[in-house]
């Protein structure tokens, strides 16, 4: 399809557009094209590869809960001299 331009948007919209955008950390122009389907009544007619249903978790550690799990990691990433002999 050729290209589309969009002039004039109401500030609420382009704000909604950027917010997607960044929330499916993806371009504007997806963005776009989603919420078109959306409207139109044709989301989920064509398959999505990216699923989001962990995305509230995504930052959600405090800086006590990181460090703690990145301590807990070091001995899972230790290597076993034994078993690489």
């Amino acid at each position: 399809m050729n290209p589309v331009t969009l002039r004039n948007l109401p500030p609420q919209v382009a704000r909604v557009v950027r917010k997607r955008a960044q929330e499916r950390r993806t371009s504007v122009n997806k963005a776009v094209i989603e919420l078109l389907e959306e409207g139109l009544g044709l989301a989920g007619k064509t398959p999505k590869l990216l699923h989001h249903d962990l995305d509230a978790l995504a930052g959600s550690w405090t800086k006590r809960e990181s460090r703690a799990f990145d301590e807990a990691l070091v001995w899972q990433r230790g290597i076993d001299p034994d078993v690489w002999k």
